[in-house]
């Protein structure tokens, strides 16, 4: 059972989960609105190590800012670990938009990075979240809430439903959202090839969110990096639980 936790940073409260123990530390980073819970069954299945796994800034129990670029996510990642007054390098596991904001973390401190793990995060972008704003306001009902979403999605958004005394509504701000895709967009490739600690990519073959062929160019144009494919969508260690959780198990034991 991971316990929930805080700290304070840039004027923010910013929760996580931590399972605790005496093991080397595990940095979960979830994708765009989803929450550090994402991340329980793989903390569940790495006994060896310690998970802690961040609700970022405008997610989950996490406080929403006015700044949502790149620098104030990176910020929060370096403020965590001091926080758990981590003194050795850390592995640091993202999905989407949890990956990118990890390995450009790396790129700037490298010395407290020992490996990565970047699931359907790619070096580059360009696109939009817009699509979000439809999901604003109040719903009367849980199901109301779920059927605006769709069904595609709403197993990934349920976790940041919010019952309230007037209708059902969400954990996050969907004008913040579509305002974090910019941070999305644009080319990081400078700051992947940065560094040179073991790295495994991660790819959802049936992902409808990111081009599979950036991903392999990862693995290709960057040293001491591996490239698993998963049968699975964007959310790789949803998708296919098992099977990442055994392939980044048996990663970490390699780097151990």
């Amino acid at each position: 059972m991971m316990k929930r936790a805080a700290f304070k940073h840039d004027g923010l409260t910013l929760s996580y989960l931590d399972s605790g123990g005496d093991g080397p530390l595990i940095v979960a980073l979830h994708a765009m609105w989803m929450e550090a819970r994402s991340f329980e069954p793989f903390a569940q299945a790495m006994p060896d190590w310690r998970v802690v796994s961040m609700d970022q800034r405008g997610h989950g129990l996490s406080d929403h800012s006015i700044d949502y670029s790149r620098d104030a996510f990176v910020g929060d990642i370096g403020a965590l670990l001091d926080h758990l007054k981590a003194t050795e390098p850390v592995v640091l596991i993202g999905n989407s938009l949890g990956g990118t904001n990890a390995f450009i973390f790396a790129a700037k401190h490298p010395k407290r990075v020992r490996a990565m793990v970047l699931e359907e995060s790619p070096p580059e972008g360009d696109g939009t979240f817009d699509f979000v704003l439809e999901w604003r306001g109040l719903f009367p009902t849980r199901e109301a809430l779920e059927q605006k979403i769709g069904e595609r999605l709403a197993w990934s958004v349920a976790p940041s439903f919010r019952e309230t005394a007037h209708g059902w509504t969400l954990a996050f701000d969907p004008d913040d959202l579509a305002a974090m895709k910019t941070v999305l967009n644009g080319d990081f490739w400078s700051d992947w090839l940065a560094t040179t600690c073991p790295a495994l990519v991660v790819r959802g073959t049936e992902s409808k969110a990111v081009d599979g062929k950036l991903l392999q160019a990862m693995a290709e144009r960057r040293p001491n990096t591996e490239l698993l494919s998963f049968k699975a969508g964007h959310v790789v260690h949803h998708d296919e639980a098992e099977k990442f959780n055994t392939a980044v198990r048996r990663f970490v034991e390699r780097i151990n």
